[in-house]
């Protein structure tokens, strides 16, 4: 299945995106980098053309960025970048045991390595929903519990097409 089927069944398709945890974990993951690359060029823009001061805590942060100068792009590109990472997976695999528990109270047969591929590509309408609402900075108090619901809503409409666990 090629990148952009996968992308638009992420969206209103629960059938398909229960039968993506028959993908390989390869392809699932560069799925995820992709959101991961995508937040981190969104995030760094924003702190290039000084939509984002980073430094405006304290003024030994301040001398410290001028002393580095233009070196101050890669290194927070590489940083944002792990961040980045770490965020998403760690959100996939909280989300996966979440599920796990929707799943066994459905009485459905889940198991954890495919159910974090269906929620790895159920975190699509999250991701993006959390990229849009980072412009704005009074939705930051409802941004993670607005997005932890939607992704809940998709895992739990996934979980409606996983098999029925054995008697």
């Amino acid at each position: 299945m090629k990148f952009h089927q996968m992308f638009l069944a992420a969206f209103h398709e629960p059938k398909k995106l229960a039968a993506f945890r028959l993908l390989s974990i390869g392809r699932v993951i560069r799925f995820a980098f992709f959101f991961i690359l995508l937040m981190t060029l969104i995030s760094i823009l924003r702190f290039m053309f000084g939509d984002v001061d980073l430094f405006e805590a304290s003024p030994e942060l301040v001398d410290y960025s001028k002393t580095i100068g233009g070196l101050i792009y890669p290194m927070a590109f590489v940083f944002q970048f792990v961040i980045a990472t770490f965020y998403v997976f760690v959100r996939i695999s909280i989300f996966a045991g979440i599920g796990m528990f929707i799943g066994t109270l459905r009485k459905k047969r889940v198991e954890y390595r495919f159910l974090w591929r269906t929620t790895a590509i159920a975190a699509t309408v999250p991701l993006l929903v959390t990229i849009g609402l980072d412009f704005f900075p009074t939705a930051e108090t409802i941004s993670l519990t607005l997005t932890s619901l939607i992704h809940i809503c998709y895992i739990a409409a996934a979980l409606k097409y996983y098999p029925k666990a054995p008697k």
